[in-house]
């Protein structure tokens, strides 16, 4: 399928600080690592419009949906972009109000904020609104966009529970189905510094056709095309490829043991390298390799 859409998923714990302190115009050289390497800029670049694009923060994740909203605004407006809007949707049927949908039908972006991604999938998934995004990002000049939660609930498979430290006993890791926007992916956010990568180990022997994606905090991946990927953001990206396992105890050890596992394969991304899902080619930039265009 010829995917028209952009995804930016993001690990989270973006470097900003709180755009609602009082002293943040003040402060704003604090931010600048967040501004000018990457993921809001970012955003609006790559989109339709540009400053001009239409573009609405989706708050559903989160328990503060309406500090966090306006963060967001404050956060794209600095930037200037000052078409942006916020839909609190909380509840099922408010993902099916006329207004509701043509505001998501007339969008250039949606930014999907952190939070739990159970909500994401349990009050979005299957909506008439969920339907419209995916029709949007496969056939439009689109941008889904997601933090934390929403770049999990990105992807086909979907993490939702696991305890990092508890990651590689067998039976720790909770997967369900994510909101479908990119298949054979399974996306864990805020990787580095919540040490995470044994959750993304057990996620993938258990199912090696995905390629385990880990986003550090403050970076993100842009994917194209629906396979070409480029690392954004000050932090790392760490891709866990399967398909090479030699050998895991995974079906034999009890529910609670370790799982072994033989010959897995990792990448480290950073800043503007590239990995094409078709050819699982990585490219490290500054290398003779042709960038995403």
């Amino acid at each position: 399928m010829n995917i028209k859409g952009k995804l930016i998923i993001i690990g989270g714990a973006v470097d900003k600080g709180s755009f609602t302190e009082v002293s943040f115009d003040e402060n704003v050289a604090n931010n600048l690592n967040f501004f000018e390497k990457g993921i809001l800029k970012r955003i609006l670049k790559e989109s339709k419009h540009g400053n001009d694009s239409k573009i609405e923060v989706i708050t559903t994740a989160s328990t503060i949906p309406l500090e966090v909203g306006a963060e967001y605004i404050k956060a794209f407006n600095y930037l200037g972009a000052n078409n942006v809007n916020v839909m609190h949707i909380q509840k099922r049927d408010e993902a099916i109000q006329e207004d509701i949908l043509k505001r998501v039908e007339e969008a250039d972006v949606v930014m999907f904020t952190g939070g739990d991604q159970l909500r994401l999938t349990s009050i979005l998934g299957g909506t008439r609104f969920h339907k419209i995004l995916l029709d949007k990002y496969q056939n439009e000049d689109f941008i889904y966009a997601g933090t934390s939660a929403g770049a999990a609930a990105s992807s086909g498979s979907m993490i939702y529970q696991g305890a990092s430290k508890e990651a590689l006993l067998k039976g720790e890791i909770k997967i369900t189905s994510g909101l479908g926007f990119i298949d054979d992916v399974i996306v864990d956010t805020h990787f580095v510094q919540r040490g995470r990568i044994g959750r993304l180990f057990q996620a993938v022997v258990t199912n090696p056709m995905v390629l385990g994606i880990g986003l550090g905090e403050d970076t993100g991946l842009l994917i194209k095309n629906g396979t070409q990927m480029e690392a954004i953001g000050s932090g790392l990206v760490i891709l866990v490829d399967g398909r090479e396992v030699k050998n895991t105890n995974l079906t034999d050890v009890a529910l609670g043991e370790p799982i072994s596992i033989n010959n897995m394969i990792v990448h480290v991304l950073s800043q503007h390298d590239t990995y094409d899902l078709s050819t699982s080619v990585m490219g490290i930039h500054g290398e003779s390799v042709k960038e995403i265009s």
